[in-house]
């Protein structure tokens, strides 16, 4: 049965595209321990129009990512649609998502994410080109606003009135960045706005987080984002909280080890040994906030090997305790969702 966004069981889980993050290993990762829908990381459709190889590399995945939802950035029309038919053809994703949200001034500096939310006939272009160019469905993430959070409600309608989907939604501004907290009171507003299925994201850390983000917003669904950096353990944590109200998979700290040997081991498949430099940054990610884990991260963010990490967390790996991960939304947000 082809993949259908209004023909999947309610509330939809999923996992957010994070630049430099959500890659095939990780999102391997966190399949191994839940079922999420996963949103890959956002690519150039400028790079993906001129098969440019790292490029190319990027929306290779395989079939135990499966579902998988390809996010492509871009301010062209002609472009963003040939490089939406060049992903559908070559990787065969379940569906196109355009980055309508992100307030990095790298991309918003050259009218891409969230800078489309001020040209809505520019957006709408975009939109309707893609939307003819697939055959997969089409889905839109977007933010609150640019500076207004009032914005995104007249540009919801705009995004499904040219075709898109479905419509994920960051409750902070563009303004705002990661700062302040996301506003799930403006999410409810477009899901009340608008007929297509609409997807919550911003400040999911816990199972309890989405349980309330669901309730305030009336969402299909949500999106999590830094909540499941370095706690994968979060998909399925949700799935329990929703269905029967208690939270039975909780890992100790040596499961959770383990799982980062296996994350790394396939972090060294895709990029090789000397990319275990750039799986650093998971590293401070699954161990934030852990009791024990500050003598040895300044060696962790030095490795170089497969060995060293290894060799590094022998002292976890025989730990049965519960391993309980502090997902507090007060800590200082990055720039990743």
């Amino acid at each position: 049965m082809a993949f259908d966004w209004n023909n999947l069981p309610r509330p939809i889980i999923a996992l957010s595209p994070m630049a430099d993050m959500t890659d095939s290993a990780f999102c391997q990762t966190v399949k191994e321990v839940g079922s999420p829908i996963l949103f890959r990381e956002m690519v150039s459709a400028e790079a993906l129009v001129r098969a440019n190889e790292k490029t190319m590399e990027m929306v290779e995945f395989v079939e135990a990512e499966r579902p998988i939802i390809q996010q492509i950035f871009g301010s062209d029309p002609d472009t963003m649609a040939k490089a939406a038919q060049i992903v559908e053809q070559t990787a065969h994703p379940e569906g196109i998502d355009i980055n309508m949200g992100c307030p990095v001034y790298k991309l918003t500096s050259s009218f891409n994410g969230a800078a489309l939310m001020k040209n809505p006939e520019l957006a709408t272009q975009i939109i309707q080109k893609v939307k003819v160019a697939i055959t997969c469905p089409l889905s839109v993430k977007i933010r609150a606003g640019w500076d207004d959070p009032e914005e995104c409600i007249a540009f919801a309608k705009v995004v499904e009135a040219a075709g898109a989907d479905l419509i994920t939604i960051h409750g902070r501004t563009k303004a705002q960045a990661y700062a302040g907290y996301s506003d799930w009171g403006i999410i409810k507003r477009v899901k009340e706005a608008v007929s297509i299925p609409v997807l919550a994201n911003g400040d999911i850390f816990s199972a309890d987080d989405a349980q309330r983000a669901l309730a305030v917003t009336g969402a299909d669904g949500v999106l999590v984002a830094r909540g499941a950096l370095g706690n994968p353990w979060i998909f399925p944590q949700i799935v329990e909280q929703l269905t029967t109200g208690t939270i039975a998979t909780r890992p100790t700290v040596r499961e959770h080890f383990e799982l980062v040997l296996r994350h790394a081991k396939r972090h060294v498949e895709q990029y090789g040994e000397q990319g275990l430099v750039t799986f650093r940054k998971h590293l401070s990610w699954y161990t934030k906030g852990m009791q024990g884990a500050k003598e040895v991260r300044s060696s962790l963010v030095r490795i170089h090997t497969f060995e060293e990490l290894t060799n590094l967390l022998q002292p976890f790996l025989q730990d049965n305790r519960p391993m309980e991960l502090q997902r507090l939304a007060s800590l200082q947000p990055e720039s990743y969702d």
